[in-house]
């Protein structure tokens, strides 16, 4: 069932887990591509225009509504300024590399909409990063299938079961950040 779906809806499971966040979902479509079910160049290509649209969409909700959109959450304030800081001091290699930056991936394109950063500055260098993201993601997960092989031998009857728990640890693990981030928050 778990490889049909996969076969089946792989591709845009890609393009909206990365529309929205991604490395999760990025590092499990290379591990499909290593294991068969998905062609790795096709993950690439679904990863990367799910990014672009998710952190275009971020950039011009934070140009045209940014302001009011931080006005009425002021806990968000903080990471904005993290993002402002390093936008003054280092605006290219944040705009190549904030999809690294787990905690901030969102937020980012968004302040960089409210700053004064030209539309068609920020979309080549957007562009680019999307490009090495995508790359980089993408080949760990197929290196961690490849590397998965090499240590358990032929996984083709452990595969299922591997999938799943990186669904399952993967889950878990963005569940807890946005629980432990939503108590957190809630607290102050």
């Amino acid at each position: 069932m778990l490889q049909t779906l996969i076969e089946n809806y792989g591709y845009p499971i890609i393009l909206i887990g990365t529309f929205v966040e991604g490395e999760a979902v990025l590092v499990l479509g290379g591990f499909a591509a290593k294991l068969g079910y998905l062609d790795l160049p096709w993950v690439m290509l679904s990863a990367f225009v799910g990014t672009v649209c998710g952190d275009q969409l971020y950039f011009f909700i934070g140009r045209y509504h940014g302001k009011s959109l931080l006005a009425k959450h002021p806990k968000w304030q903080r990471r904005a300024d993290w993002v402002n800081f390093y936008l003054e001091r280092h605006q290219v290699l944040l705009i190549l590399t904030f999809r690294f930056l787990y905690g901030v991936r969102t937020v980012t394109p968004f302040v960089i909409g409210m700053s004064g950063i030209k539309t068609g500055r920020f979309i080549v260098l957007h562009l680019m990063g999307a490009m090495l993201w995508v790359v980089v993601v993408g080949t760990a997960g197929y290196v961690f299938g490849r590397t998965v092989e090499i240590i358990l031998g032929d996984i083709k009857e452990f595969e299922m079961y591997a999938l799943g728990a990186i669904i399952l640890i993967s889950a878990g693990a963005w569940l807890y950040y946005y629980y432990y981030y939503y108590r957190r928050h809630k607290r102050a």
